[in-house]
C-alpha cells in the first residue's frame, strides 16, 4: 500500500473513537478522529481527500448537517453515516443527499472496511453515473410489482410494520418480499439496495 489512507472519525463517543482508530489503523489506514461535527467542519476543508465515518445523532450538530453544510461547501469527501438501531430513516435521508453508505452500530470490522472501500470506489466511478443509472433500473425491472412496492416503503425510510400496513400484509410477509428482492439484486445490506434504487432515480 502506497501512503496510507486517510479516514475521518467523527463521534461524540470517546470510546467509539478509540476503538475505530484502533481497527483502522491496524487494517492500514491513516485515522484523525473528532469529537463532534463542529471540530470536523472548522477543518473539513484543508483535509487531504479521505473518507468520513460520520455518527449521526451527536449533541452539538447531527450528522445529517454535518454532511449538508459539507455539501454546501463543496467538499465532496465520500460520508458513510454511522446509525444506532432504528436510525434507519435518518440513515436513508443521508443517502437521498449524497452520502455513500451507512452502517449500523454494532458493526463488524469486515462489513466496516467493506463500506469504507465501496465508498472510496465510488468516488472514482462518479464518472460513470449515467451508465450507473441505467444499469439500476435494468436491475429494478426483475423485481416483482410488489417487490418494488416493498422497496419504494424502504426508500421512503419506512419500518417493515409500516410497510406491511401500507400494503395490507403481515409484517413477516414483508421480510420475505425484502429477502427476495435483495437476492434478486444481488446485494446483501439494506444500503446497497438503497443506493440501486436511488440510482435508478427512485426518491
Amino acid at each position: 500500500m502506497s501512503e496510507a489512507y486517510p479516514i475521518y472519525v467523527v463521534d461524540d463517543d470517546d470510546a467509539i473513537r478509540r476503538s475505530l482508530s484502533f481497527m483502522l489503523k491496524t487494517s492500514g489506514y491513516a485515522v484523525r478522529s473528532f469529537e463532534g461535527g463542529a471540530a470536523f467542519l472548522k477543518e473539513a476543508a484543508g483535509l487531504e481527500p479521505g473518507c468520513v465515518l460520520l455518527d449521526v445523532r451527536m449533541p452539538d450538530i447531527d450528522g445529517l448537517e454535518v454532511h449538508r453544510e459539507l455539501r454546501a461547501r463543496g467538499i465532496m469527501l465520500p460520508v458513510v453515516i454511522m446509525t444506532g438501531h432504528g436510525d434507519i430513516d435518518m440513515a436513508v435521508a443521508a443517502m437521498k443527499a449524497g452520502a455513500s453508505d451507512f452502517i449500523e452500530k454494532p458493526f463488524e470490522k469486515a462489513a466496516l472496511l467493506g463500506c469504507i472501500e465501496a465508498a472510496r470506489k465510488l468516488l472514482v466511478a462518479d464518472r460513470g453515473a449515467t451508465a450507473r443509472a441505467e444499469d439500476a433500473r435494468a436491475r429494478l425491472n426483475i423485481l416483482t410489482e410488489r417487490e418494488r412496492e416493498v422497496l419504494d416503503g424502504l426508500v421512503e425510510g419506512l419500518p417493515n410494520k409500516t410497510i406491511a400496513f401500507d400494503l395490507g400484509i403481515s409484517p413477516r410477509t414483508v421480510e420475505i418480499h425484502r429477502a427476495n428482492l435483495m437476492q434478486k439484486l444481488e446485494v446483501k445490506s439494506l444500503a446497497e439496495a438503497l443506493r440501486i434504487a436511488f440510482h435508478a432515480g427512485l426518491e
